[in-house]
């Protein structure tokens, strides 16, 4: 079973390949993803590997966590599940409640 690691600390000038190439010292990676920022594209200083296997991924952490790289000291754990959000909405639409119509006023009783 794969096993994905999340990896901070990244220097800005850290891509994808970078990444792929310093794990692969530990084992097979299947990806290494730096997550970039949308409007600017510039990295945002973390990135994921998938390792193929557990045993591979744990001997990444310990070669690699607190380590330097590209002049910084990396922090790797495994990666912790996506959070579920709520889905983005364009600012506009999407549901009621925040006007005046049936929120707030005096209440009758």
């Amino acid at each position: 079973m794969t096993s994905k690691l999340y990896v901070g600390n990244l220097s800005y000038n850290v891509r994808d390949d970078n990444l792929h190439q310093h794990f692969s010292a530990f084992g097979t990676v299947l990806s290494a993803k730096v997550m970039m920022e949308r409007d600017t594209g510039r990295s945002k200083g973390f990135g994921f590997v998938e390792m193929s296997n557990a045993d591979e991924a744990q001997a990444a952490i310990r070669g690699s966590n607190e380590q330097a790289f590209e002049g910084r000291n990396l922090i790797v754990n495994e990666a912790r599940p996506q959070e579920s959000r709520p889905p983005r909405s364009g600012g506009f639409g999407g549901g009621y409640g925040g006007g005046g119509f049936n929120g707030g006023g005096r209440r009758s009783y």
